[in-house]
């Protein structure tokens, strides 16, 4: 296991574990340099890119008897490999599988696993999303990509839509005809044009109307969730529907959630509870810019402090009287991408410590 990108503790962080197959012991080297390269690809997408400092990122080498994996380049090829993976699954030539048993036990190698992706080493077009995997190490999903391709950094993308946003596809196949299930669980497809979402206050009402970082207003646009006809999406054309597009303000909104699931708005290297002096430097962390930091000294707002991220007791005002003193520090999220008020309690946090010198 070798960490790749390391902003604090396991606890307060989404780990994101890079697990390889197909890469031999003497190519464990350019597996290393697949995953950063892949990272800094997949970091530069919103909201990933606002939200870099929330990822903790770990690779974990897998050695294959032999190079590649199986599918690649037609179906009939076969190889030797950690994972298992495969193109061609379910006789889908682009669907590219694993041996999540497999995955499991190599993913707990590292320190924490909110999220697998298995990079598999290959040129070939392909991925696949696991979001309803049983894990035993506590990740929300497994992704699968191969190494080489040019788009595999936008499936990746794709499929932690799946894993992390719990978002469904917005394409459609034209053999699927009309759905007449019921309402789907999923954020970013529903069975309720957009007049009946405002009426009854559900899906992406709030967004409707609003313009979208992957074009166009948001609507109910019909075709989703593989259905051309009965089910509706947000947006005409988004990373959910489309490689390389922007998520749309749904799944934007859906992909911060789940980033929070994981990891923490305020972290500090000082322990929460401990006893500090009043010159000792109290720093904290957090994870967007759009995060405001507040210090209150015994319960009452330092204004000065205010957005400050490193203070000492002293400076908040905190005298040597003998008497026990609480440093406090909040954090709150004010990005403008997030409109649910549930999601937006969960964009906060609290931190204390106890001035006893």
């Amino acid at each position: 296991m070798t960490p790749v990108v390391e902003n604090g503790p396991v606890a307060t962080k989404l780990d994101v574990v890079f697990v390889g197959d197909g890469y031999t012991g003497a190519e464990q080297t350019d597996f290393h340099a697949d995953v950063r390269a892949k990272w800094e690809k997949i970091a530069a997408v919103e909201p990933y890119a606002s939200y870099r400092r929330l990822f903790n990122v770990w690779a974990v080498s897998a050695v294959s008897r032999q190079s590649g994996v199986s599918g690649d380049p037609v179906q009939g090829v076969v190889k030797d490999t950690a994972l298992k993976s495969t193109f061609f699954c379910d006789g889908i030539e682009r669907l590219l599988c694993v041996d999540t048993g497999r995955v499991e036990s190599y993913a707990a190698r590292a320190p924490a696993a909110d999220l697998v992706v298995v990079l598999s080493n290959s040129a070939k077009y392909g991925g696949a999303g696991y979001n309803d995997v049983v894990s035993q190490v506590g990740y929300d999903g497994i992704a699968t990509a191969s190494s080489d391709h040019s788009k595999s950094d936008q499936v990746a993308v794709h499929e932690t839509g799946h894993s992390l946003g719990k978002l469904a596809d917005e394409y459609q196949y034209d053999e699927y005809g009309t759905y007449t299930g019921a309402e789907p669980w999923e954020v970013n497809i529903s069975k309720l044009r957009a007049d009946e979402q405002a009426a009854q206050r559900m899906k992406w009402y709030r967004w409707l109307g609003e313009t979208s970082p992957d074009g166009g207003a948001v609507g109910a646009y019909e075709g989703g969730g593989y259905y051309p006809k009965g089910l509706y999406r947000p947006t005409e054309n988004s990373e959910m529907r489309t490689l390389g597009r922007e998520f749309n303000l749904p799944g934007r909104e859906a992909m911060i959630a789940g980033f929070h699931r994981h990891a923490s708005v305020l972290t500090s290297e000082v322990a929460p509870g401990a006893e500090v002096g009043r010159g000792d430097r109290i720093e904290v962390r957090t994870p967007a810019a759009t995060t405001v930091v507040r210090w209150y000294a015994d319960g009452r707002e330092v204004f000065r402090a205010r957005g400050r991220t490193a203070v000492t007791p002293r400076f908040l005002g905190i005298r040597p009287d003998g008497r026990a003193h609480v440093v406090t520090a909040t954090a709150v999220d004010t990005t403008d991408a997030v409109r649910d008020p549930e999601l937006r309690r969960r964009l906060t946090g609290s931190l204390s410590w106890h001035v006893t010198r």
